[in-house]
């Protein structure tokens, strides 16, 4: 299994609810949050697994100040079942369950994964159990930005995107397989509100319409790179959770020339669709 970097998406939550714009009668009542997980690949051909443990999934409800209440925050439980996943069997899309909980209707700006265990196995067979950070036992805090409104019967989506390659860092060099000695465990997670975000998709074929295994797509946003994944065996990719808006794409892969697309348009909750063809390098 070839692995790639990681423009993860690990936890996509779908609420049932539909705008933010919603009716006072709206509000009341209950809604529901359905949590999955997501990822893209590790970038490097040497680990088999990246795996972790959550044990238990939160999500904050934020109540604002009134004239006659204070501002208050409360977490709600979404799930106490344990779920263990290898993050690198997640790819291009591909998403896993692991909440659906019926919750009160208001505002939800936070989620907490509480996650207990992580290790990764290298394809020579090691395997290095990591260390989670203190601050883990209390719940990993992901900020949902904005903020996002639980309403009965209507639905959006929330995206965590779980940047594996930032999250799980070799000790050791990555040239030299038999000098790498661990990993440490940091995990870095961004969420990201689904009903402003949108997909950028596609295939990476050659000149004769053959995908392109492990091609390198990079998303940039204003010259800043945003996110990166990679084909899978059929030349296939997916990125989720974009904000709304223009990107530049650019596909590398070994033995071809380099593409780039300006000013690719990403609208909220659609899938934009980019393929590229490369030529071989001379």
């Amino acid at each position: 299994m070839k692995l790639k970097t990681l423009s993860i998406l690990l936890v996509a939550i779908t609420f049932i609810f539909g705008s933010c714009d919603v009716k006072k009668n709206e509000t009341t009542g209950t809604g529901i949050l359905h949590v999955q997980i997501t990822d893209a690949p590790f970038p490097t051909d040497l680990v088999e697994e990246a795996n972790v443990t959550i044990s238990k999934v939160e999500a904050r409800q934020r109540i604002e100040e009134t004239d006659t209440t204070p501002a208050t925050a409360s977490f709600i439980t979404l799930s106490e079942e344990e779920f263990s996943f290898n993050l690198l069997e997640l790819t291009n899309g591909v998403t896993e369950d692991i909440a659906n909980a019926e919750v009160p209707s208001g505002t939800y700006d936070l989620v907490r994964l509480h996650i207990t265990s992580a290790s990764v196995l290298l394809k020579d067979g090691r395997t290095f159990d990591l260390k989670i950070p203190s601050g883990s036992s209390s719940g990993l805090k992901i900020f949902i930005k904005p903020a996002i409104v639980v309403a009965g019967g209507l639905s959006a989506d929330l995206l965590l995107d779980f940047d594996v390659s930032r999250s799980f860092v070799a000790q050791g060099s990555l040239s030299k397989p038999e000098k790498i000695h661990g990993f440490i465990f940091k995990p870095v997670i961004k969420a990201s509100n689904k009903s402003y975000t949108g997909s950028i998709k596609g295939v990476v074929t050659d000149t004769v319409s053959v995908g392109i295994d492990g091609a390198q797509v990079s998303i940039f946003a204003a010259d800043t790179l945003n996110t990166t994944t990679f084909t899978d065996t059929i030349g296939n990719y997916m990125v989720l959770g974009l904000e709304a808006g223009t990107y530049k794409v650019t596909v590398d892969a070994g033995g071809y020339v380099s593409k780039s697309v300006d000013n690719v348009a990403v609208i909220a909750a659609n899938a934009t669709i980019l393929d590229f063809e490369l030529k071989e390098e001379l």
